[in-house]
């Protein structure tokens, strides 16, 4: 795959993401794409981060710890975001890494993110994983808990969440489910919505994505 065809690509979703926000009356810079590398190795970003993109997703931190401390290096102003899932163990690592979480999704975790960031006083933006097709091989937090759970995450905890994240069912209409999302947003008063995926951003934005998790369309197929 050549470095150009991922910035060709990269491009190509950035006026899409304009398009879909216009058609909606929205904002486009109200929208941050999140460019999903995991799995692609440093010299497949270089090029995608030396045409400006700046937000990055990884889905593992020992991944994002094997390339990213170097290109960070380079590109200091990087934003990185966890949107997999996060061991209770890997915690402190987690939060030296990234800026942002995606995947909080159960008490264990949010009282281990709560004690490493009064230790470290890093403090990442927080969202929390919401399972919107209950499916028993998914992380996330069951629709009917998203109330008592970011409660408990406020209250318990004393995490700042900022917003909900959703994975929808594979063969499924996604639609559904970030409207579904939104709702539990609104419902919170949280103002981040991370949802929709290469293919199926667009509709993501039409029902108030703010993220949009977007990987396979900008560096090609894993």
């Amino acid at each position: 795959m050549s470095d150009s065809g991922s910035v060709e690509r990269l491009n190509e979703v950035r006026e899409a993401i304009v398009r879909a926000a216009r058609d909606s009356g929205r904002d486009p810079r109200t929208i941050t794409l999140v460019a999903v590398s995991k799995t692609f190795p440093a010299d497949a970003i270089e090029p995608v981060l030396a045409a400006g993109q700046r937000v990055f997703g990884e889905n593992y931190v020992q991944e994002a710890k094997a390339k990213w401390p170097a290109l960070r290096g380079r590109y200091p102003d990087v934003e990185l975001h966890l949107i997999g899932p996060l061991q209770s163990n890997k915690t402190k690592e987690a939060l030296q890494l990234f800026d942002v979480i995606h995947s909080l999704d159960r008490p264990s975790l949010a009282d281990a993110l709560a004690k490493e960031i009064a230790k470290s006083g890093r403090r990442p933006r927080l969202l929390v994983q919401v399972n919107t097709g209950e499916e028993p091989q998914k992380g996330g937090v069951v629709p009917s808990d998203v109330d008592a759970f970011v409660q408990t995450c406020r209250e318990r905890y004393g995490l700042a969440i900022e917003g909900l994240m959703c994975i929808p069912p594979a063969e499924e209409p996604p639609s559904p489910h970030f409207a579904l999302l939104h709702k539990l947003a609104i419902r919170n008063g949280l103002s981040l919505l991370s949802m929709g995926m290469s293919a199926d951003f667009e509709a993501a934005i039409q029902l108030g994505a703010t993220h949009v998790r977007v990987g396979s369309a900008i560096f090609g197929a894993r």
